[in-house]
């Protein structure tokens, strides 16, 4: 049986999602900023027995599963197909793979990256050199966003003074950065998506010349750190073998893949 999901079943979808809160961040974020009775997002819960199996999460035209074995997957394609606007499902790539037989639609993209998760730093960072990492302060905002504006992969990243201000007011990201010994920042790491039980990295990066000097994993030893001491598990996206290497030696192993489709909308009309 499939149902939308309220306030009253939270202690249930806690109690699947909960063990696993890397892997359902965004599922966690979500419940926690706007809960079970939102115009924005709606839930719902495959029941078997009376107990909790698996849940969907429609966040505006996103839609994540979520489940520790098989599920009903006709059931919450089902679901996803009452919206004839263009959607977009991720997820877990084993989780979506099923889902992809009973969308009838155009794909308007296709994308699969590694996904990563740490609850824990593999060796003990020197306190004497994080010292050296600083929080990004409001006053430093437009800065940090030229910076990474100006490393080749970012250049069309979506990074503005707006999105960190909105951050630091709603509480669902941090930036730690560094400077060099004349005092240009060279290097940050942030968080996006925070809940109280897990974070995501992202937007780690150094100014062009300066790479390979230790400033990024400065700035990946602070955040980890601070936020692990909070309680929090973290997870990243990577797009590359050589780049994992880099977090695994962090103490990061991989979940698996994080897969994102976009589809067109039922008959392909424009919106």
């Amino acid at each position: 049986m499939i149902r939308k999901l309220n306030k009253d079943d939270h202690k249930s979808v806690m109690k699947l999602i909960g063990p696993k809160p890397a892997e359902n961040l965004f599922i966690i974020g979500d419940i926690e900023a706007y809960g079970y009775d939102s115009d924005i997002q709606d839930l719902w819960g495959q029941f078997e027995r009376g107990k909790l199996m698996a849940v969907l999460l429609r966040y505006d035209r996103n839609y994540i599963p979520f489940s520790e074995g098989q599920y009903d997957v006709k059931g919450f394609a089902d679901i996803i197909n009452l919206n004839p606007s263009r959607i977009e499902i991720s997820g877990l790539k084993h989780l979506i793979e099923p889902l992809q037989q009973y969308i009838h639609r155009d794909v308007r993209k296709h994308s699969e990256t590694y996904y990563a998760k740490c609850i824990g730093l593999s060796y003990e960072v020197d306190k004497e050199k994080i010292k050296l990492v600083s929080y990004l302060q409001s006053s430093e905002y437009h800065e940090n966003v030229e910076m990474l504006r100006s490393i080749p992969e970012f250049a069309t990243g979506n990074f503005s003074v707006e999105a960190r201000e909105r951050a630091e007011k709603d509480k669902t990201g941090r930036t730690y950065f560094v400077r060099n010994e004349e005092g240009e920042m060279v290097a940050s790491a942030s968080t996006t998506a925070e809940n109280s039980q897990s974070a995501m990295i992202v937007g780690v990066g150094t100014r062009p010349g300066f790479e390979r000097r230790g400033y990024a994993t400065l700035c990946m030893e602070k955040l980890c750190s601070e936020l692990l001491s909070e309680g929090k598990s973290l997870c990243l996206f990577y797009d590359n073998p050589a780049a994992g290497k880099i977090y695994k030696r962090l103490g990061f192993s991989d979940i698996g893949f994080w897969t994102m489709i976009r589809y067109e909308s039922i008959g392909g009309q424009v919106e």
